[in-house]
């Protein structure tokens, strides 16, 4: 370290210079577990830049001071807390003013990027002429505004379509999705990722000798051009509009315009942003962000050592799939059935997910395939952290299950239950130790279900819950606490929504019109698909927990004869050949439109569900029971969730 210019710190901000003159800006923000950019962060950065403009360096490397994360954007509550352009216009200003001000500096910038760079962080990042990242699988870089319902507004919108190109940076921008450093590496995002050790002088070596730039497309190049970008943006808007055709998210829209009519600067299109700060879209996904981050706080258990090995028992849908997830997930996963046969087919699904999950990076695909292991004989029973059951729904069956698995458990591993609709303090009988068998409710497709129920008979601060919780959130997962009872929670409330679906079937009404109708009430597929989706014979189970009086309907009971169980088996209300819906042998002739007066009628018994089972105690607020069921069922997140939604109470129009 040079003897020249001492460390220089402007409020969470440290400026220092090392030997060969590199100046090395590290940010860590007092008193918070990660860095965020309120407007103080940023007016110190302007300031650091502004002295670094008077006193040029050989170059700037911007990091992190917290170990393992870089910056996961600006301060949310920011947002949160204003209702027109006219209070965020100096934020917005002031971030975009700074960030041009880095991306003008006349000797080589790099962001040197460990861990989270998300939102304001990755824009930071773009304003920077290089971009090396930690080998991190765990890291995500991404602009996720657009689910927040805002977009970013500090250079993200311009300089992301001009690094990549408009056709790979929109899909992007539009969808919040998030990378791993490797997939970010191969769209160009990040110059280089590199192993820990080396970051810190690969960083030093590129700003001192350069990097070849990398070689884009002529497309890439003429995207961002006045002749292309009407064309672009046409195919665009074409894309939301299949996406989001009744228009419930305005914040798509906008990012897709500010880009093509006004170079990706927000400040030059004034009207939108007010328009999107004033929708009542924009508080509720707002809120959604809090709640998700609520339930990953709850997998956050500091006390509990961390887990590696899982074992699963039964290797049908679920089981197999839970198993392919965990090893994907970096944990090293036997399964268990009674052949090898009934194994062979949640291998196969595995590659398949691990194939299309690691964007055909052959090492990693490998890595995770070795992670998964065939074990008919259940000998990775005695070294797993985490033994999941996952067998059919018959009770006997699960306890002479459980007294062959528990002489042979680990001291501190977890026995947990996939049942849909058993009570855990049923399943719990027979075991020398109890409180050790819980419930891990995961939801099917595996792969995409964001939430898992964490299921306990009231004691949800044992040691056993936080485990499960702990876990949970290893493999990515949102775990929710709920009470032992039919159904818990999701399927509590999806069962009566799901059967009244099925009445209207009954009754005359067509399969079009009712998935129609609530696909335009905010719902990311129709009931009958999603009873598919879920399982007939789990729909029956639930649904005849929950309401021992009500009338089975026809259309169930048929298709149950049939063997028709849905997407699993192939077919149930539709055709699933090879587990997709074939939707031309399912086609209705007439036009079919939304029905609001249908499309209330079957939302009603969900919401009152809802609220029965919060008043239960079975979930500990409204609020969580809000993210349950949004991140359980994908109600209508726009709305705030059943408990939440003005439409319900008002019966205004969808």
């Amino acid at each position: 370290m040079s003897h020249d210019h001492a460390p220089n710190t402007v409020g969470d901000w440290t400026l220092s210079r090392d030997q060969h003159d590199i100046a090395l800006l590290s940010l860590d923000c007092t008193n918070r577990e990660v860095n965020t950019l309120t407007p103080a962060v940023l007016d110190d950065l302007s300031t650091l830049l502004s002295e670094l403009e008077q006193h040029p360096p050989a170059g700037l490397i911007i990091r992190s001071g917290k170990v393992g994360s870089f910056i996961v954007g600006a301060d949310i509550d920011q947002f949160a807390a204003v209702d027109s352009y006219q209070a965020l216009e100096p934020l917005i200003r002031s971030g975009w003013d700074t960030y041009s001000q880095l991306a003008k500096l006349p000797f080589p910038t790099l962001a040197l990027i460990d861990g989270h760079c998300l939102g304001g962080g990755l824009e930071l990042a773009l304003a920077c002429r290089y971009r090396v990242a930690v080998d991190r699988p765990s890291a995500k870089l991404g602009l996720p505004e657009v689910m927040l319902g805002i977009l970013p507004a500090w250079g993200g919108i311009k300089r992301l379509p001009e690094l990549i190109g408009a056709a790979a940076a929109l899909p992007l921008l539009l969808s919040g999705k998030q990378l791993a450093p490797r997939r970010a590496a191969s769209l160009g995002i990040v110059d280089l990722v590199v192993a820990e050790r080396v970051a810190e002088g690969t960083a030093s070596h590129v700003v001192l000798n350069g990097i070849a730039p990398r070689k884009r497309s002529w497309l890439a190049r003429a995207s961002n051009t006045a002749m292309l970008k009407p064309l672009i943006a046409k195919r665009v808007r074409r894309d939301i509009e299949r996406k989001d055709p009744h228009q419930h998210y305005p914040a798509p829209r906008i990012i897709a315009e500010v880009w093509e009519k006004h170079d990706g600067n927000p400040l030059e299109a004034p009207q939108q942003l007010d328009a999107l700060i004033q929708s009542p879209v924009t508080p509720q996904l707002i809120r959604l962000f809090g709640l998700q981050e609520q339930l990953k706080g709850t997998a956050r258990q500091p006390n509990v050592a961390p887990m590696r090995r899982v074992h699963v028992v039964g290797a049908g849908v679920m089981g197999g799939d839970i198993a392919a997830w965990c090893a994907l997930k970096g944990f090293r996963v036997t399964l268990q059935d009674q052949d090898i046969e009934r194994i062979a087919p949640a291998i196969g699904r595995a590659q398949q997910l691990f194939k299309r999950r690691l964007r055909r990076d052959k090492r990693a695909i490998t890595a995770a395939f070795d992670r998964l292991i065939a074990d008919p004989q259940g000998l990775g029973v005695a070294s797993a952290d985490v033994v999941i059951e996952a067998i059919g729904e018959q009770l006997e069956a699960k306890h002479a299950l459980y007294q062959a698995l528990e002489p042979h458990l680990k001291a501190d591993a977890i026995l947990a239950t996939n049942t849909s609709s058993l009570a855990l303090e049923a399943l719990r009988e027979g075991l020398e130790q109890p409180q050790r068998l819980i419930g891990i409710h995961f939801f099917n497709p595996v792969a995409r279900m964001p939430l898992v129920e964490v299921v306990h008979t009231g004691d949800a601060d044992s040691d056993a819950v936080q485990r499960a919780c702990a876990f949970v959130g290893a493999i990515d997962k949102l775990p929710l606490k709920v009470k032992s009872t039919p159904g818990f929670l999701v399927n509590a409330v999806l069962a009566p929504y799901l059967l009244e679906a099925m009445r209207a079937l009954d009754e005359g009404t067509s399969k079009a019109a009712i998935d129609t109708s609530m696909e335009a009430f905010g719902m990311p597929m129709g009931p009958l698909a999603l009873a598919d989706t879920v399982g007939l014979d789990v729909i029956h189970a639930a649904g005849s927990a929950l309401q021992d009086a009500a009338q089975v309907p026809r259309c169930l009971t048929e298709r149950l004869e049939l063997g028709h169980l849905g997407r699993k088996s192939g077919r149930g209300f539709y055709h699933w050949p090879e587990g997709k819906r074939d939707k031309r042998a399912d086609q209705e002739s007439g036009d079919v439109s939304a029905d609001r007066q249908l499309a209330l009628r079957l939302i009603t018994p969900l919401v009152e569900q809802t609220r029965q089972q919060l008043h239960n105690g079975i979930v500990e607020s409204a609020d969580l029971a809000d993210a349950g069921v949004i991140f359980g069922t994908g109600y209508a997140p726009f709305s705030g969730g059943p408990l939440t939604d003005s439409r319900i109470a008002a019966k205004d129009d969808i």
